[in-house]
């Protein structure tokens, strides 16, 4: 990355319960290093973390699916330089899948993290082929955090 791409990097919470449950499980600095660990565009991409009505109207109303889903990724731009984003996570259900899964909060977070900003960049699931390219390149970055293959408690 060279010293003259900037990536501005822009937190919102739905509500002060949810910003102090974010940040009691990771701060500030170390969400945006795990943006920073996979974007190397520069550009804006902004996280919100909203609650399960918000998540699932935006749901509702973008991808037609009358629930509230884990992360949903907005890219309005993006090339090898440039990147504009903005990627919803719906903290109920993120705590609610890391319980399930038997997962730390802080890894599901950040697995998520990862993910988004992934499709942002263009990455999808929608075919195998694609799926295994994404959640191996998922799993590279994650262990390159400090992290374990998100994938093997599935």
């Amino acid at each position: 990355m060279s010293t003259d791409t900037k990536l501005t990097i822009q937190l919102q919470y739905a509500s002060p319960s949810i910003e102090s449950s974010i940040l009691a499980t990771a701060s500030t600095a170390l969400i945006k290093k795990w943006v920073k660990s996979c974007t190397q565009s520069a550009g804006t991409i902004t996280l919100r973390f909203v609650n399960a009505a918000e998540g699932k109207k935006l749901n509702g109303a973008f991808r037609n699916k009358d629930y509230a889903t884990n992360v949903l990724t907005f890219p309005y731009k993006h090339s090898q330089n440039l990147i504009e984003a903005d990627i919803i996570f719906c903290l109920p259900v993120i705590q609610k899948e890391a319980k399930e899964q038997g997962k730390q909060l802080k890894a599901h977070l950040a697995h998520l993290i990862v993910h988004g900003c992934l499709h942002a960049q263009g990455y999808d699931h929608e075919n195998s082929k694609d799926a295994l390219k994404m959640e191996s390149l998922e799993t590279t970055l994650l262990q390159k955090l400090g992290f374990s293959d998100p994938y093997l408690a599935q």
